[in-house]
């Protein structure tokens, strides 16, 4: 569980050598702050030195400034989320791809309606850019993507008829489920759980043939 984001948290300090430490329980404490802020736009290196329980010195020891920090909370938050599908996918009827792909994208959109401030994250454009593009399915949010694509290379390697490529059905239910998803947040509209699995249930129908 993340810490309480209004507490300033007291720690112990980290032995020598442990700086890999204190980085992970900055980054734990800026997610928690999301809960409490609705995403990154009140972010900053105070607030979360004060929740990591650190002076602020200490956050720019392992990040340059602020956008370098949102960065990596950027990758945190997605490995989050695909720690949190691979598990769905797990707790599914092994004998069927379709339910285990079916648990992922039903888990990916609880995640989003239970946590939008995390949710939101997840769709920053990083500040850093490399100077050479990544390939889309190597970023932390093309691999969300990779997961659902690697969904439908189940459903097709167990026999049953994928219409359309799996890497194009990976990135159509992600599109669909995140459009949903994006309209409940911003608009109160259309996203209850029931609603979202019913339209899980509809895609999976069309792109699939059971």
């Amino acid at each position: 569980m993340t810490p309480p984001a209004a507490e300033h948290v007291r720690r112990t300090r980290n032995a020598w050598g442990e700086g890999e430490r204190l980085r992970t329980e900055i980054l734990e404490a800026a997610s928690g702050l999301l809960s409490e802020l609705g995403g990154e736009a009140g972010l900053s290196i105070r607030g979360v030195a004060r929740a990591t329980g650190v002076a602020p010195g200490s956050i720019y020891q392992h990040f340059r400034d602020l956008n370098a920090l949102a960065d990596c909370l950027h990758a945190y938050e997605c490995e989050r989320l695909l720690a949190l599908l691979e598990r769905a996918g797990a707790d599914a009827d092994r004998d069927d791809p379709i339910a285990q792909l079916r648990a992922q994208l039903v888990a990916y959109c609880d995640f989003a309606l239970a946590n939008p401030g995390h949710y939101r994250m997840l769709f920053r454009r990083p500040v850093a850019r490399p100077s050479e593009p990544p390939e889309p399915k190597a970023t932390p949010l093309g691999r969300v993507v990779g997961a659902f694509v690697a969904g439908f290379e189940r459903c097709r390697d167990a026999g049953l008829e994928v219409r359309v490529p799996t890497r194009d059905a990976g990135v159509m239910v992600f599109s669909t489920m995140h459009g949903r998803v994006a309209v409940q947040l911003g608009y109160g509209i259309g996203g209850t759980h029931e609603q979202l699995a019913h339209t899980i249930d509809q895609l999976l129908a069309l792109i699939v043939d059971a």
